[in-house]
């Protein structure tokens, strides 16, 4: 069961970081006072010369009773797209800070603008037992990698 909810959750944050997103926000910070769930993007990332790229940002969320919580983003620049790393989340309704990282080689990312996709999504049992995403806070906001 353990290994069919991590494969779960991979295939779900892949798809979770290129969802229709509400929000096409700047790289502020969310309202830490709303009580609400919510997720930021730094304005900047890096790609070293590994090819290791690393995106960050800020999250809070409220409850992960209802299963685990997690921040996944995608870089996009040009006509280039994938999905750099995905974090746990601890909702615990303090302000957290995210940093996802992945070495993308092919195809390379370079210095300069691009689109950060972040999204916070919590996996909850759906009635056939298989875990299904619920989207908490989503956020696209333009980069500058260094």
């Amino acid at each position: 069961m353990r290994a069919r909810l991590v494969l779960a959750a991979g295939v779900l944050l892949a798809s979770a970081a290129v969802a229709p997103l509400a929000h096409a926000g700047g790289a502020d910070v969310f309202s830490a006072s709303d009580g609400a769930d919510g997720l930021s993007v730094f304005g900047y990332g890096t790609v070293a010369d590994d090819s290791t790229v690393t995106l960050s940002g800020t999250y809070r969320c409220l409850d992960d009773s209802a299963g685990p919580v997690f921040v996944s983003s995608t870089l996009v620049q040009g006509d280039r797209s994938a999905g750099i790393g995905g974090t746990r989340a601890v909702c615990d309704g303090h302000l957290h800070e995210w940093v996802n990282t992945s070495v993308v080689k092919d195809p390379a990312y370079r210095q300069g603008t691009a689109r950060v996709q972040a999204t916070l999504m919590q996996l909850t049992t759906g009635g056939t037992g298989l875990p299904t995403p619920d989207f908490l806070a989503v956020e696209e906001s333009d980069v500058e990698l260094r």
